[in-house]
């Protein structure tokens, strides 16, 4: 049995921390001797900056910082998928009714150097609006966003599931399933010290095996996960089982976490576009990401 403390650090609560709150209810952790410290940090310029001191072991956030890493010479790595997809839809305040309607709009993300600041141009752009004709504001996680919508401090929040649920409840427009505009893209990723994960091997495999076995147990059991997720949402079972129904329809989760090459890609082209990374750089996955933790785990979850 490996044994051990995994220190592991995510920007909020939301959907995508399901498989780490099962596996964690459900005992998986303690079968593997695994002492699970989980931090929610609404901030992940942070969150990389943990990751890399070794602060946090484990990550469960954009890949950007492991891309970034990997030209400095830095210790950050992809080791497992998350959100495959984009989970998001486009919530505004009730006086919104169309993309064309947000010129002026305050639009908060998480940050601005992330995904989500990223493609908001290019899906407002679909309905004429340039980047002059709107703000994006760096407020914080999901659930911080959706508090500053209902104070009316932001215009727009991308929302994923149940919050998108309990906005349109409470009367805001959602304009759209941001996949519809964007249909690969690495959202999120499990991350990872390289350093730790290369000296404590076993560990970082019997983590990724736990969490394999947290997302299989969750779409195996829906009502049980709907629960354990609720709780963790601060929602209903119905919308925290629907938002699950949507994670598994919608395909936004790999059965097996593995991660998108073709949403890394989009993610890596994107940091190339900002300058971030050389435009002459050619994509190399191998560069930035470590699978042979994910695939031990893999062989050993059936």
């Amino acid at each position: 049995m490996a044994g051990g403390t995994v220190n592991v650090a995510t920007p909020s609560r939301t959907v995508f921390v399901t498989p780490v709150w099962v596996a964690w209810k459900q005992g998986f952790y303690r079968e593997a001797g695994i002492k699970l410290k989980l931090e929610i940090i609404n901030n992940s310029e942070q969150i990389a900056a943990q990751v890399r001191s070794g602060a946090s072991h484990v990550s469960i956030d954009g890949p950007e910082a492991s891309m970034l890493d990997s030209f400095s010479g830095g210790p950050h790595r992809v080791i497992a998928g998350n959100a495959n997809k984009l989970p998001h839809f486009i919530i505004a305040r009730p006086r919104f009714k169309t993309l064309a309607d947000l010129k002026g709009a305050n639009i908060g993300v998480l940050s601005l150097h992330e995904g989500t600041a990223k493609f908001i141009p290019r899906i407002l752009a679909t309905a004429g609006l340039k980047p002059g004709d709107y703000r994006i504001t760096q407020v914080g996680g999901a659930p911080t966003r959706w508090t500053l919508l209902k104070e009316g401090k932001i215009d727009v929040g991308m929302q994923p599931f149940p919050l998108s649920y309990q906005a349109e409840a409470a009367g805001f427009s959602n304009l759209g399933w941001t996949g519809d505009f964007e249909p690969d893209w690495q959202f999120t990723a499990i991350n990872a010290n390289s350093v730790w994960a290369r000296d404590n091997r076993e560990l970082a495999i019997a983590f990724l095996a736990a969490t394999l076995r947290g997302w299989q147990y969750a779409t195996t059991h829906l009502d049980d996960a709907a629960d354990i997720a609720a709780a963790e949402l601060q929602t209903t079972a119905p919308l925290a089982k629907r938002a699950l129904e949507e994670v598994i329809g919608r395909r936004i989760f790999d059965p097996k976490l593995n991660w998108s090459e073709a949403g890394l890609a989009a993610i890596y082209r994107n940091l190339q576009e900002d300058g971030a990374i050389p435009a002459s750089a050619k994509f190399d996955v191998g560069r930035f990401t470590d699978g042979s933790y994910l695939r031990a785990a893999q062989a050993q979850v059936a």
